[in-house]
């Protein structure tokens, strides 16, 4: 895991009275973020300030407002060899741009937290060819989360800070080799509202 990418943090239900953490003024449990693309990390904030840093280049580029689309794309194309191919000891990984790096990273949730899988240039640029939807990612802020089922994969575009809240529950509830049935349930149950909450998006259509 990059150092940058350690200081991450899983967004977790803000405690009350809770503030924006760019102005002080106090925010709701369901509120925006934005990533110090600087620092690497995720910043809890008010609405006024979320849609300060909507705009591109907005304080020199320094700050970019987590986006709020969900998005699932049926027609994703992974083989089980390219899978394999990542090392990921788990069903389940995100895939994100990092701009200060110009590359591709690979993550999957562990009970560390987000674990860094070796990804080749080569290996993302099979799966990009083969997933045109995929140059509608925002760098930085947004995220391609792939979870295997069996020889199939579910693909979801997503805000970046979704991935974290993925990894804090696999850190709450993870127990032993394989997690566990409660682990499991919960992130069953995890991925039932993410696809209950994600518009779809077919082959040929822009995201």
């Amino acid at each position: 895991m990059t150092a940058g990418l350690r200081r991450f943090r899983e967004p977790a239900g803000p405690p009350q009275g809770e503030r924006c953490e760019l102005c002080g003024e106090a925010i709701a449990e369901r509120h925006g973020h934005v990533v110090n693309l600087a620092r690497r990390n995720i910043l809890c904030t008010c609405r006024a300030c979320y849609l300060l840093f909507t705009h591109e280049g907005a304080a020199g580029g320094r700050y970019r407002a987590v986006p709020e689309r969900y998005l699932h794309d049926p027609s994703f194309r992974l083989t089980p060899a390219q899978w394999d191919a990542l090392q990921i000891p788990v069903a389940m990984a995100f895939f994100f741009h990092n701009s200060s790096l110009s590359r591709t990273l690979a993550f999957y949730p562990s009970p560390a937290g987000a674990t860094e899988s070796e990804l080749s240039l080569d290996d993302w640029r099979e799966v990009a060819a083969a997933n045109p939807a995929l140059a509608a990612m925002a760098p930085d802020v947004e995220a391609l989360l792939v979870r295997r089922r069996g020889d199939a994969f579910e693909c979801y575009l997503v805000p970046i800070d979704a991935c974290y809240e993925l990894v804090g529950l696999v850190r709450l509830h993870w127990r032993g080799f394989d997690g566990g049935r409660q682990a499991w349930r919960e992130i069953d149950g995890w991925f039932e509202r993410l696809r209950a909450r994600s518009a779809t998006v077919q082959r040929g259509e822009a995201p």
